[in-house]
């Protein structure tokens, strides 16, 4: 049986194919009928599955390509980020952010909408200036930026066909420090939000709700040479925190051997940018993830929600994170149109006891919230739908894409598709 990076979803699928060629790729869509792009597996729900079969582009050719312009690196789709990374450093360049682990695919990444950290910096599809779609019917698509469906085919949960490639914005390289504060007063970061998520070039509160005065960490990852020493020694007064004696893992009391430096030593961004380094197994390992995204005008009245929730969390939690996304204009993001706040929960493998809870959750947030496209949420598809401005419009372009609805599986039928 085959089982997401989790361990808590069993695909249904009864065969996972892996092409070597587009030639095999487009063979294997024309002799299937239902079929599903699979990624690295690190999506908690069944956004990837398929009654069908499942499609795997792993052992597609491997290819990182720099422009000319040396401000672009188109690569295959299935390639990780923790995978181009280090070829763009020995290039002398770099994206503009990273997601807490590497261990992603870029197609899967890019088409749930997952995103790192940062005040000023978007989702990782944000940065996507192109891509290659081959549809089902075996015919090439390719989009750039500014093409009428450009802003629809980025995040398009699968629901297009299968991405061969992706090219990517990138910049010179660079270097980041990473500082850890423990203990950071509730009542102060609320008080004191813009300050706290402006702190770094990408910012991070972790919490496990045992306590409900004090946060457990405040992560600040700050873009070099800028060291801002003293605006983070004076934030941390403020928040009455700690500079850390050592180094923290997210969920206190777990060996941080897994994480990225931290203590202010400065290294390279894709060193630094995710929480967890690429040859460990990320985060806790069997866990279950939730998160919502809310307007940045929504993020107080969400956190306090939660808060008030600290006693029904707590004891099904792992840890609860808070991070920053800009807005874009990709329709399906969960940044669409806002700069967003993402509030995102590693709960304890218990599936069964966090689905019991979510409704509960999900009726304190902000009806603004929108759900992570590849963690677990228990909000009808019509509700999910509301959320999203374009989501029409996507309707309609996933139907030009795949007319005969072959893409379409139990977690796209549940949107309304």
């Amino acid at each position: 049986m085959q089982k997401n990076w989790a361990g808590n979803l069993t695909y249904t699928a009864a065969e996972v194919a892996h092409p070597t060629s587009v030639d095999e790729l487009r063979e294997l869509l024309a002799e299937n009928g239902l079929v599903r792009l699979l990624g690295t597996r690190h999506c908690f729900n069944d956004i990837a599955d398929s009654a069908g079969v499942l499609i795997a582009l792993d052992r597609m050719p491997r290819e990182i390509e720099v422009n000319e312009a040396r401000d672009a690196v188109r690569v295959s789709s299935a390639l990780r980020y923790g995978d181009i990374a280090p070829d763009l450093e020995a290039q002398g360049l770099a994206l503009a952010n990273l997601a807490s682990l590497p261990h992603i695919s870029v197609a899967g990444a890019v088409a749930t909408g997952t995103h790192g950290s940062g005040d000023r910096i978007g989702s990782l599809a944000s940065a996507v200036r192109g891509l290659t779609i081959l549809t089902v019917d075996g015919e090439i698509r390719r989009l750039a930026r500014g093409d009428a469906d450009f802003d629809g085919a980025v995040v398009s949960l699968g629901a297009l066909g299968a991405v061969l490639d992706v090219t990517l914005d990138v910049e010179p390289t660079y270097q980041v420090a990473q500082h850890v504060f423990d203990a950071p007063r509730w009542d102060a970061i609320l008080a004191d939000f813009d300050a706290v998520t402006s702190a770094g070039t990408s910012v991070s509160i972790f919490t496990t709700w045992q306590r409900t005065d004090v946060a457990d960490l405040l992560w600040i990852k700050q873009r070099m040479p800028d060291e801002r020493a003293e605006a983070r020694a004076s934030l941390a007064a403020r928040l009455q925190a700690t500079a850390s004696d050592g180094e923290r893992h997210p969920i206190l009391g777990v060996d941080p051997v897994a994480t990225s430096v931290q203590r202010g030593v400065a290294g390279p961004w894709f060193q630094r940018l995710p929480h967890f380094r690429l040859e460990f197994t990320p985060s806790a390992g069997a866990e279950i993830q939730s998160e919502y995204l809310v307007p940045r005008t929504d993020a107080l009245a969400a956190i306090s929600a939660i808060r008030s929730l600290a006693d029904r969390i707590a004891p099904l939690l792992l840890v609860n994170e808070v991070r920053t996304v800009a807005a874009d204009d990709l329709w399906l993001s969960p940044a669409y149109g806002v700069d967003a706040v993402a509030l995102h929960f590693t709960w304890k493998p218990d599936e069964a006891a966090i689905r019991a809870f979510l409704p509960t959750l999900e009726a304190a947030l902000p009806a603004s919230a929108r759900p992570h496209w590849g963690k677990v949420a228990t909000l009808d598809g019509a509700e999910v739908r509301s959320r999203y401005p374009r989501f029409d419009d996507f309707a309609a372009l996933r139907a030009e894409f795949d007319p005969e609805r072959r893409l379409v599986n139990g977690y796209l039928a549940r949107l309304g598709f």
